[in-house]
């Protein structure tokens, strides 16, 4: 038996093709907005084109532990099977030319993708989703390590160490707006390990609006916190720290008051004045002594939202940290999470990772929906090896034959 001939060919490779199994979760057309928006379309036919280099960004973050050239082998993996029933052959890139298309594209078609796609999805229907009519949010931040490269060390940091001693990593600072019901990152921003989560918070408020309850943790309270979120018309549920004092102005039936909070100096010197809060105490019994926590609210109608109920609903702001756990344990899982050795594709696989978690999140959020139950019942690592399997299988299906669901529907 002689052995066939292969022909090796540069084949062109759409991501609407590439991603099938993820099309109800990120479009071929947001991908294509995302490029036109961006200016990255590339000037000649290359091995690697713009929305291959996307599709592979985010697909590292689905073989998180893989290298390069294998994650890019998963990608294009049912093409290939068509490819060889006719005897073609893609000839992987190589890593350099991997390293350099990544250089080529940048991040900011990466940014502009993940704002095309992210959004609040919970209805009315989903279970824990809603409060009293608001759609529950969750505000918090982590940091994660970074290659110790002279770049990245320069623009991202390294900790506050010992005298004598230095941080074995950079760091980079990313701070989450998340649909508590859904677990779905709706907002994110990134910044270098000196700047604080509080200004990066600040401006996620971007974000919120009408109809929606932020919840945040006592490292995030301030008068400008409170200020900017009322100003997007939002409301409030936070957690105080211990030193903040409280002048009670009005005790309330179900046993929380109202009082103000002062404005600091530089918005006092804006303009700001006072602002009207109701402030809820409680006791968690977690030991002899228990643990009393604080927490203010722009929601005074004790009808509608008892302080009983918002004490019970505030610890859902714990989702966020689940949501955490998600994209560095579970979904991640390096040492390391970071790969990239310079910052501008330091903050491309960050995006690339963002829009990874958010593909699995939105398709667990519809099989939820479908089946009728909460999203956050299901196992996000199982969705994970779902994907994986699902990524080169559905690139040698047609439309017709997907067995649960129609892409761009």
């Amino acid at each position: 038996m002689q052995l066939k001939e292969f022909s090796v060919i540069s084949s062109a490779i759409e991501s609407g093709t590439v991603l099938k199994a993820l099309e109800t979760a990120i479009h071929a057309q947001a991908i294509t907005q995302a490029i036109a928006d961006t200016d990255s379309n590339e000037e000649r036919k290359r091995g690697l084109p713009t929305h291959l280099v996307i599709c592979l960004v985010i697909a590292m973050s689905l073989w998180s532990k893989a290298s390069m050239r294998t994650v890019l082998k998963n990608l294009v993996d049912g093409l290939s099977e068509v490819w060889i029933t006719v005897g073609q052959y893609w000839r992987v890139p190589s890593k350099s030319s991997i390293t350099e298309a990544r250089q080529r594209v940048g991040c900011r078609v990466m940014s502009r993708l993940f704002h095309l796609v992210v959004r609040p999805c919970a209805t009315a229907q989903t279970p824990g989703a809603f409060l009293g009519g608001l759609r529950l949010m969750a505000l918090d931040g982590t940091v994660f390590d970074v290659p110790d490269t002279v770049t990245n060390a320069r623009v991202f940091g390294y900790p506050a160490t010992r005298p004598g001693t230095v941080a074995a990593f950079p760091k980079v600072r990313l701070v989450l707006l998340i649909e508590a019901g859904t677990h779905l990152i709706v907002d994110a921003l990134m910044c270098p390990y000196r700047i604080g989560e509080r200004a990066r918070a600040k401006k996620l408020l971007r974000s919120v609006q009408k109809g929606m309850l932020l919840m945040w943790d006592r490292g995030l309270d301030s008068y400008k916190m409170v200020q900017a979120t009322l100003k997007q018309k939002c409301d409030y549920l936070g957690r105080i720290p211990k030193n903040v004092k409280f002048t009670v102005e009005k005790v309330l039936p179900d046993g929380s008051y109202l009082s103000w909070i002062a404005p600091d100096g530089k918005s006092k010197k804006k303009g700001g004045t006072k602002i009207r809060v109701r402030v809820i105490e409680y006791t968690i019994d977690t030991d002899a002594q228990g643990q009393t926590y604080r927490l203010i609210t722009s929601l005074t109608d004790i009808e509608c939202f008892p302080a009983l109920l918002l004490a019970t609903e505030y610890h859902r702001r714990w989702e966020v940290e689940s949501t955490i756990d998600e994209l560095k344990v579970h979904l991640l899982g390096r040492k390391t999470l970071i790969r990239s050795l310079n910052p501008r594709e330091v903050v491309q696989e960050i995006y690339g990772w963002l829009l990874g978690h958010w593909a699995i999140r939105s398709l667990m959020f519809q099989v939820a929906e479908s089946a009728e139950i909460s999203p956050l019942r299901l196992s996000f690592t199982g969705t994970l090896n779902i994907v994986r399997r699902a990524v080169p299988k559905f690139q040698g299906l047609q439309i017709d034959e997907f067995p649960f669901f129609s892409p761009g529907s």
